[in-house]
């Protein structure tokens, strides 16, 4: 079948109520109806469950129906988070596809991208607040129940799954990026948009903006319909509209509608959704604020939005991420799209045929620093240099240490990726420090100079010893038994068993198996047949058996 033929398992969730109906459908949604302050409480709760040992696959998303704050406010609308990315489950209900479609279904739709369809009367616009009404006491932002990220060190309630849409002044291109902002007052919000190499379209319209001495039109969804929610995570082609991409994503386009206050279309059935201009000539401190590479980002000059207008449903759900330190629901986002996105970039665009899996180390690194890249046994080492380089390079705040490991080697298991590099890797042959890389998404902390790359082969370069547990027959008899003895539910980690790594004969087979029938006396009537003498301790056999075959 032709990537233009790719079907959708299931079309997915246009909205994100409806979404969040499926996830309820499917147990994978929690809805909390104790009064939770979104100031103290509400985002420490959820990240408890990133913390505290529970399984991916055991993550849920929270539905907060009784928002209050820390001045005893409630709020009407409910707050929903980890609804877009909590687990790799509850991306693949958003994408309407399984887990291990969900890299074909992201190359398909950007190859085939489907243009929006504009509609009237959109149901983000059912209320719409402007003029008086945005600064009015508790009014505007104010009247939106936007939770503190990281309490006790936030400066101020953030948006974080943001949409945040502008076009380009000479193009008229559409960028929707995920950024940041903080709210200042009851119209306006400090916005930050990455200004360093490989960060935002949405910094780059900004420029030209400002070339033109003009302020910026913007608008910042909130709470659209998954597929579009996880484009603005991704890296995009600078032209590439990324509501071209959901449409693709979907299989039916998006319906989109003409902003009420900015020239500028968005979802037709977000629900939230704050218009408004960007200031191109004054910057204002922003932050601090946790940000997903794990630090706190300390104070920067940003940029500054005088909001022209908030609309939304007349019943709307407000969502937030979960972001700061991975794994998290921001690394999710990025993890399932980009790795399948590094392998086709390795395998189709570089003719890396032997590059197995790609993955990007999640937990506290957050993705994008290190890169663990599978080949396949037997690689040649110029291919082995050329993958490695070739993950370096593909994205300028990606791959500042870049490691290859052989096919037996799990590159989601860090314990056996240190195992290959502790005995598989020679620093002074397989270690290769390139300079002049860019900080990329650093913490703020520091002198904030030029970065450098690390490259390893920690590849299997000769035929090894196997690996020391019992064998996969024994091992597996094993968790029968377990199970059967109603013993604690295991989740074992690859490698669970003994295998050969090319080094092992049909002599040391043969005395495995005599020891496991109960015949291991057999072995010791032929060693004994071979004592030699004059020899030290240690000498292996096979150095003394190769001397005699030379003789």
């Amino acid at each position: 079948m032709s990537d233009a033929q790719l079907p959708a398992a299931k079309q997915p969730s246009l909205d994100l109520q409806t979404h969040l109906t499926e996830l309820e459908a499917n147990g994978l949604l929690v809805r909390i109806d104790h009064p939770i302050n979104k100031d103290t409480e509400l985002h420490p709760l959820v990240r408890c469950q990133f913390l505290g040992g529970i399984h991916e696959n055991d993550r849920r998303a929270f539905l907060f129906t009784n928002v209050v704050d820390s001045d005893g406010r409630r709020y009407d609308i409910p707050v929903a988070v980890g609804a877009l990315a909590a687990s790799p489950k509850i991306y693949a209900i958003g994408m309407g596809r399984p887990v291990d479609e969900i890299g074909a279904d992201w190359l398909h739709a950007i190859d085939h991208p489907i243009p929006p369809i504009v509609v009237d009367s959109p149901p983000c616009q059912e209320v719409v607040i402007a003029g008086e009404d945005l600064r009015s006491p508790g009014g505007g932002l104010a009247s939106l129940p936007v939770p503190i990220s990281t309490p006790g060190f936030d400066a101020a309630p953030y948006l974080t799954a943001t949409l945040c849409i502008t076009k380009d002044p000479d193009t008229g291109i559409r960028n929707v990026g995920t950024y940041r902002a903080a709210l200042k007052k009851t119209d306006r919000l400090g916005v930050r948009m990455s200004s360093r190499i490989g960060g935002a379209g949405g910094y780059i319209h900004w420029c030209k903006y400002r070339d033109r001495k003009e302020r910026m039109p913007c608008a910042i969804v909130i709470g659209a319909a998954p597929v579009i929610a996880y484009t603005g995570a991704q890296k995009l082609a600078i032209d590439q509209d990324e509501i071209t991409v959901a449409g693709a994503l979907a299989g039916v386009p998006m319906r989109t509608a003409q902003a009420v206050t900015v020239d500028l279309e968005v979802p037709a059935d977000a629900e939230i959704v704050i218009e408004g201009l960007i200031d191109t000539d004054m910057l204002e401190p922003e932050g601090p604020f946790g940000e997903s590479n794990g630090y706190v980002a300390l104070e920067d000059f940003n940029m500054s939005m005088e909001v022209t207008a908030i609309t939304h449903r007349k019943k709307p759900v407000f969502v937030s991420i979960i972001s700061q330190v991975s794994p998290s629901e921001s690394s999710v986002i990025k993890k399932l799209a980009l790795e399948p996105l590094y392998l086709n970039h390795l395998r189709d665009h570089l003719s890396l045929k032997s590059v197995l899996r790609v993955v990007m180390h999640e937990p506290l690194s957050n993705l994008r620093p290190i890169i663990f890249v599978q080949f396949s046994n037997g690689t040649p080492k110029t291919e082995v240099w050329r993958g490695l380089q070739g993950a370096a390079a593909r994205q300028a705040d990606s791959g500042k240490i870049v490691i290859a490991v052989s096919e037996d080697i799990d590159p989601e298991n860090t314990d056996a990726v240190m195992w290959s590099l502790a005995y598989r890797s020679n620093p002074i042959d397989d270690v290769h420090v390139q300079p002049y890389r860019s900080t990329g998404h650093a913490p703020k902390s520091g002198p904030g100079e030029l970065d450098s790359t690390l490259l390893i082969d920690a590849t299997l370069k000769y035929p090894m010893a196997p690996l020391a547990l019992p064998g996969r027959e024994f091992m597996e008899r094993a968790q029968s038994l377990w199970k059967e003895l109603g013993l604690p539910a295991i989740t074992p980690h690859s490698p669970w068993h003994g295998y050969s790594l090319g080094d092992w004969n049909d002599s040391w087979e043969q005395f495995a198996r005599n020891a496991v029938d109960g015949a291991w006396e057999k072995n010791g009537d032929e060693t004994w047949l071979q004592r030699r003498g004059g020899l030290k301790p240690e000498t292996p056999v096979r150095t003394v058996e190769e001397a005699d075959h030379t003789v």
